[in-house]
């Protein structure tokens, strides 16, 4: 890789402060703009002032992530206080009321690419502010042009613009020629008609003495279409490229091709793509004084040799013309190896086509890692995936492109800025595509190689929006499914409560239990039945809105259910313990597992030893937590209230204090609660062991966790107190010593005696 390739891959700078002010202006709009009353348009507050670099930087942000409409085009309307040189809009939802608004200003550069809802009225707004005019754009989607011929030749033109120096018209299929020159546009240096449509002969045009660049590309023209090209002297540039291969054959090809570059003498760049006009593949052999045996695969180009064109484009010519060997040109598009392919792809970036080939070709070559140019092809792919979200295949290419180089030797060279740019691009692509398997597919195995949810919480709500849909349909069982399943538990997990609160109200918790409800229906115990446990279980984590979703949407009986079928699923049952120990947390909820049933369920699996201790430590702590309201809340008489925490404590005792947990705590808040329930002794036993576990398996992770949440207070009193029996206070002066040991250690200083902080007994 170069050097340059490499610093783009590492590029973690900062944005810049413009860059970070116009974002924070395009999501609070508010900041520059009121409500106009009575139309309801927003427009600039009276005190802004905005010069013309801030008005197309804001035009340039908020098309990032809105499309633009007349309610945004109406801020520009007070030209005194904006100011737009240039106008750039693409799939916007701006009409002709709205144009006129940016076209008042006389901007000297206008793009308009699908603009679906500009009407022929754009086309008279434009000529009547097209005074400094010299840079016109028309992309696809944009249908300004009435199909009244007529009405043009009435009139006289089609645009009239005199400075006009660059006209670009793709507009598949538009018969506008020959009328466009019906007023001549002398002063043209770029013509670019790529796929417009041209009947009858019309080659008789001698008012483009100045065109130097003329495209043409995908364009069916007629027989006369070469006698015209030639008589313009000044050509530099020519693309008659096709993407059908019907459209690109020639009679007498390696004439055709002799005549251009003989009569075109500053012709410097030559597309032929998908075209016969590079011949069959004889060579042929130039005469030479000096080296009688110069070679030329490319019998057209043989008056090139010593003056080697600085492009030509041969990307899909007949008879493989890109794959020869003696070719007059500095730089060559085509698919014979990767230098090729990528310029290709540069090249051919808006057409979605001829993109769409390319980039399949660039998929191969990663997928066989045959590749050296990493940061040039991420620039490419992402480049063609911004450009054409619509376009379906080419974001199943791209991003199938997009895993392999993120997976790739590369990935940990990837700076933040150009990560987030790959997750924005393949969200933008599963976003318009929700309906394709391949997409999908290709988005979420992407998703994975990034650390989850580290990576992608800056589109975190636009993530599991995204696979909840993947989800939601019960009877599309297949690796969508279960990959966007996956994705979410681990979106679930180490996040906060607002984001745990944002999937419960998108429904997670329901779509999780119609998974459910269908592995029951056709008894299956999959990964997937496994893991929208685990997902309720990361979800309902200290969230209680959650947790009560879980109960209003039957859970319980879910979770009953899942227990007789499926009794001996270790997993399964770990995973919905687990989930209902974060129900038994929330004190209002309680009272709804009051109930024999359950309780008996939960009595019965403190002797589980399934999962090693995990399934019996969970059933303890939600009878701990039940039982933490007093007698007075056990309103049942079967399971006895006393037999439970005799129970408990049974089993805490049995469990090994090193054991290894599979198990997260973000906060230790819901444990140390229990340290206040003198009145039962057992909900304290519980919660020291868990502590004391937690903090002597893993005493980088929990003990300061501890000291932070004043459980070493809490801890403290308990020893005190004189209502804890002996192996509380014993587990209690083991969780001290271990937060002590920690903090001392990291603090650099000698650990003091842990007995010393214990009581005499």
């Amino acid at each position: 890789m170069s050097s340059e390739e490499i610093l783009s891959l590492y590029d973690s700078s900062p944005d810049s402060l413009l860059d970070i002010c116009m974002d924070f202006i395009v999501a609070n709009i508010n900041t520059i703009t009121i409500f106009q009353l009575p139309i309801f348009r927003r427009k600039l507050k009276d005190d802004v002032i905005l010069p013309s670099e801030i008005c197309e930087k804001f035009l340039e942000s908020y098309q990032k992530v809105n499309r633009v409409n007349d309610n945004i085009a109406n801020i520009f309307r007070d030209r005194s206080r904006t100011r737009l040189n240039t106008v750039k809009l693409r799939n916007s939802r701006i009409t002709d009321d709205g144009l006129k608004c940016l076209l008042e200003h006389k901007p000297y550069e206008v793009e308009l690419v699908q603009c679906e809802y500009l009407a022929h009225g754009a086309l008279d707004i434009i000529n009547s502010n097209s005074e400094n005019l010299v840079s016109l754009k028309f992309g696809p989607m944009t249908y300004i042009f009435s199909q009244d011929e007529n009405l043009f030749k009435q009139r006289g033109f089609i645009i009239d613009a005199p400075n006009l120096r660059r006209l670009t018209i793709h507009c598949r299929g538009l018969p506008i020629f020959p009328l466009l020159l019906l007023k001549p546009l002398t002063q043209l240096t770029l013509l670019d008609l790529s796929e417009c449509s041209s009947p009858g002969s019309i080659w008789a045009l001698s008012e483009l003495k100045n065109l130097k660049s003329l495209i043409l590309y995908g364009v069916h023209w007629a027989k006369d279409v070469i006698d015209w090209i030639v008589t313009l002297e000044s050509l530099r540039h020519l693309d008659i490229s096709q993407s059908l291969e019907r459209l690109g054959k020639y009679f007498n090809p390696n004439d055709v091709l002799s005549k251009i570059v003989t009569r075109l003498p500053m012709l410097e760049s030559l597309d032929i793509s998908g075209t016969n006009l590079a011949g069959s593949g004889a060579a042929a052999i130039l005469m030479n004084k000096a080296d009688p045996q110069v070679r030329c695969d490319i019998p057209g180009l043989v008056s090139r040799v010593d003056r080697p064109l600085e492009f030509l484009g041969l990307y899909g010519t007949h008879h493989g013309a890109c794959k020869r060997h003696d070719i007059p040109a500095k730089v060559i598009s085509g698919d014979a190896n990767e230098e090729q392919i990528l310029t290709a792809a540069v090249v051919y970036m808006e057409r979605p086509a001829m993109l769409t080939r390319v980039l399949n070709d660039l998929y191969y070559l990663f997928r066989y890692e045959n590749n050296a140019y990493v940061g040039r092809a991420l620039s490419v792919v992402l480049d063609a995936m911004d450009q054409h979200v619509s376009e379906k295949h080419i974001q199943i290419s791209g991003s199938a492109t997009l895993f392999y180089i993120v997976k790739g030797k590369e990935k940990d060279r990837i700076g933040i800025k150009l990560k987030r740019r790959i997750i924005t691009a393949l969200l933008d692509g599963m976003e318009a595509h929700l309906g394709d398997d391949t997409m999908m597919r290709n988005g979420c195995l992407t998703l994975c190689q990034f650390k989850i949810p580290t990576d992608v919480l800056f589109e975190y709500e636009r993530v599991v929006q995204i696979l909840l849909n993947g989800v939601s349909d019960v009877n599309q069982e297949g690796f969508v499914q279960r990959i966007a399943i996956y994705l979410l538990n681990s979106l679930a997990c180490q996040v906060d409560g607002r984001q745990k609160r944002f999937l419960g109200d998108h429904g997670a918790i329901g779509k999780m239990l119609n998974l459910i409800s269908d592995r029951l229906e056709r008894r299956v115990c999959d990964d997937v039945l496994e893991v929208a446990w685990s997902t309720m279980w990361n979800v309902t984590d200290e969230t209680p809105r959650n947790c009560q979703r879980f109960l209003e949407n039957h859970g319980m009986e879910f979770f009953l259910a899942c227990l007789k079928i499926f009794p001996d699923k270790e997993e399964l049952l770990r995973n919905m313990m687990g989930l209902l120990g974060n129900v038994a947390e929330v004190a209002e909820l309680r009272p709804q597992l009051m109930n024999k049933l359950f309780l008996t369920v939960f009595y019965d699996l403190l002797d589980s030893s399934s999962d090693g201790i995990e399934v019996s430590y969970n059933a303890a702590g939600v009878l701990a937590h039940m039982a933490s309201d007093g007698p007075d809340a056990w309103t049942v008489e079967e399971p006895a209230r006393e037999a439970v925490l005799a129970r408990v404590a049974a089993a805490v005792e049995r469990w090994d204090l090193r054991a290894e947990r599979n198990i997260n705590y973000r906060s230790f808040e819901p444990i140390l609660s229990l340290l206040h329930a003198h009145h039962t002794p057992q909900c304290q036993h519980w919660a020291v062991w868990a502590l004391a576990n937690l903090t002597t398996v893993y005493p980088e992770k929990y003990c300061s966790l501890v000291e932070a949440e004043g459980g070493l207070l809490l801890l403290n009193d308990l020893l005190f107190h004189p209502a804890p029996y002996k192996m509380i206070k014993d587990l209690a002066g083991t969780v001290i010593a271990n937060c002590v040991r920690f903090l001392m250690h990291n603090a650099g200083t000698s650990s003091p005696n842990p007995n010393a902080l214990s009581p005499d007994n």
